[in-house]
């Protein structure tokens, strides 16, 4: 992995948005509608699959997202269609529960890499692009809008997903642009002795935990990502014994919550794409109030926050 690399992974997003917003109509799926879906993957892909998972089920359709490491899942079956998500298209998990399938059950991967041979009847790519940084950062991004694609193909429910490619592209812009005014602050409230934890609604606790797993990739810092409500059970209690440095990416009815804990035992706050009385810093872009531009934003603000500690570990951040 090569820190300069992956900043350029970075600011090429808007880039690979706009060429994605320009195809995401005419990719289409081979899934049948009324089938099971089965999402597996590891990491940033299992984050993405969550996600998509989530929303489907909320659409009326049954889908579920898996670990692939599990020790088994569905069984193999003619009614289950098995999506298997890998960037690099050699994650040695995912590859073999796809292979456990294949044969019996429908099987699709969705993949960066258009050269690779995969165990499954078919192949849909994500179009982000070479990652010259060796991190999947625009990768995440893309899978999040190619299942966008999938859930609209099925049930109509993300009218207009080019346009919101388009705009959360120029909100992408925007944050890369104002980067060298907002980076330091930002930083500087993330910086503590015990690490940083990222908050997210359920909706896209996906983004909390790609941003702490590019904080810990990267700069190798302690991060760990959250769903918004139940940080108010399972994490508030490190705000009252540790130097605690939130990042909250705005959108859970339950957020007042979680900001009153933090505000009252003095703990660092970062909210992305929102306003909290008490935030030691807030940070807005084009958008932010439309959930699937935030899906597709947000976690640039981390990814840039791990870019600045992995190029510039000591002293002042600089971009």
């Amino acid at each position: 992995m090569k820190a300069a690399e992956f900043l350029a992974d970075l600011r090429a997003k808007p880039a690979a948005l706009r060429y994605l917003a320009a195809i995401i109509d005419d990719e289409r799926w081979p899934v049948v509608d009324g089938g099971r879906l089965l999402l597996v993957g590891m990491g940033s892909s299992l984050f993405a699959a969550e996600t998509s998972a989530r929303r489907l089920r909320r659409a009326g359709v049954h889908a579920v997202a898996e670990l692939a490491s599990v020790e088994a899942s569905y069984p193999a079956d003619p009614s289950l269609t098995v999506i298997a998500v890998t960037a690099s298209g050699s994650s040695k998990e995912t590859l073999q529960l796809l292979a456990a399938h294949h044969g019996s059950s429908r099987t699709v991967v969705l993949t960066n890499n258009p050269k690779v041979a995969l165990p499954a009847d078919h192949i849909m790519q994500m179009h982000a692009g070479d990652e010259l940084g060796g991190v999947a950062c625009r990768s995440y991004t893309h899978t999040l809008a190619m299942l966008l694609q999938l859930e609209h193909q099925l049930r109509g429910s993300v009218p207009g997903l080019a346009k919101k490619l388009e705009a959360a592209a120029d909100a992408t812009e925007s944050l890369l642009e104002g980067c060298n005014t907002w980076m330091p602050e930002a930083r500087s409230a993330l910086s503590g002795q015990h690490g940083c934890w990222l908050l997210a609604p359920a909706e896209r606790w996906g983004n909390a935990l790609q941003g702490a797993l590019m904080l810990r990739e990267g700069p190798r810092l302690a991060a760990d990502g959250c769903e918004t409500g139940d940080w108010n059970h399972v994490d508030v209690y490190l705000t009252k014994s540790l130097d605690y440095r939130a990042l909250l990416f705005a959108g859970s009815r339950f957020d007042a919550d979680a900001v009153r804990w933090m505000r009252e035992r003095r703990s660092h706050l970062v909210v992305v794409g929102g306003h909290y009385p008490g935030a030691t810093v807030e940070l807005r872009y084009p958008g932010d109030d439309d959930p699937i531009v935030a899906l597709l934003t947000e976690v640039l603000v981390a990814e840039l926050i791990a870019a600045d500690c992995w190029l510039h570990p000591v002293g002042r951040a600089r971009t």
